[in-house]
């Protein structure tokens, strides 16, 4: 995956996180609900963060190509 591909999928899923976002209760979550969107908008940065830098070579690797 080249490097404007990863941009794209990392900006992606930034807007995925950014719009789970805004439906999250600016208090602690008290319901099953609010933590499970919790786990959804942390997962969404770390895929994010996965595709925009590549920290262990797991994109640009191309294992599995």
């Amino acid at each position: 995956m080249d490097t404007r591909d990863r941009l794209i999928v990392g900006t992606l899923w930034i807007a995925v996180a950014a719009l789970i976002a805004t439906t999250l209760e600016s208090a602690v979550p008290d319901s099953a609900v609010g933590v499970v969107q919790l786990f959804v908008v942390a997962l969404a940065l770390f895929l994010a963060v996965l595709y925009l830098f590549d920290p262990w070579d797991v994109i640009s690797n191309r294992q599995f190509h």
